[in-house]
């Protein structure tokens, strides 16, 4: 892995730094073509999660990192810009890293469009096209999951996240954070019924947009996905993800105890 950059905290506002990083997270998948780059452009740039993640501090320096239901493993490229960022505000947390990264992702198509941008980073990632009911899930420090559970039944969403914690707590008894183990969790709030609905709607066709089979989906309220994330031994708090849109969406910061 390459040695980190010193960061001169207060060397750029916020929106210069977020700027540079989204250029620098999306050049690698110019080497995938121009529905990549531009999916990466889109993507990083609009959904409001990756830029909240860093100001937050919700990814710590050094990570294992398993990210399920990766698509074509943004965050991988995204953690290895912050690490190589020079200009870093000094009002948003830390720059976050990753010493290991595996993806997993149902769909080969956008791990065959991931897999040749991120082939030049330090820390290897690993893009899996596999299930995640049935994936193999490796030892780390962070889970993130976003938008994803949702598109298997209730039953299923928590034997991934018993699974998830299992990793998790393997994880810690390496861990080189000095961090909890933690997953981030974006989930929509069916309780919120027609913020729901927009955001299922909306789901529904970027699936389409992206050439994939549109599943059923299964939601559930807020406070049942909390206590569930209580019930396997995490401590949650919620961040709202929906400001300025109509959806339901909250990121679950979940911290295992």
């Amino acid at each position: 892995m390459s040695s980190s950059t010193a960061i001169a905290p207060q060397d750029a506002s916020p929106h210069e730094a977020w700027r540079a990083l989204l250029d620098a997270a999306c050049a690698p998948y110019k080497a995938s073509g121009r529905f990549a780059w531009h999916w990466a452009r889109g993507k990083l740039g609009r959904d409001p999660v990756f830029r909240g993640m860093l100001e937050r501090g919700d990814l710590p320096a050094r990570a294992r990192v398993v990210d399920i239901g990766c698509g074509q493993g943004l965050m991988a490229s995204l953690l290895h810009a912050c690490e190589q960022a020079r200009r870093w505000p000094g009002a948003w947390a830390a720059a976050p890293s990753a010493r290991a990264y595996t993806g997993i992702e149902l769909m080969q198509r956008d791990v065959d469009r991931g897999t040749p941008a991120l082939r030049a980073l330090p820390f290897a990632p690993r893009l899996v096209c596999a299930d995640m009911r049935e994936a193999v899930l490796p030892a780390c420090d962070v889970v993130v999951i976003l938008d994803v559970l949702h598109y298997v039944d209730i039953a299923a969403q928590d034997a991934v996240l018993q699974r998830v914690r299992d990793a998790l707590h393997e994880g810690a008894a390496d861990s080189r954070t000095q961090r909890a183990p933690r997953l981030l969790l974006r989930v929509g709030d069916a309780a919120s019924t027609r913020g729901f609905a927009i955001s299922q709607w909306v789901d529904r066709v970027v699936t389409t947009v992206r050439g994939h089979r549109v599943p059923p989906t299964w939601g559930r309220p807020l406070a049942a996905w909390v206590t569930q994330l209580h019930n396997l031994g995490f401590e949650v708090s919620s961040v709202p993800m929906s400001q300025g849109t109509p959806f339901a969406n909250v990121l679950l910061v979940a911290d295992l105890t």
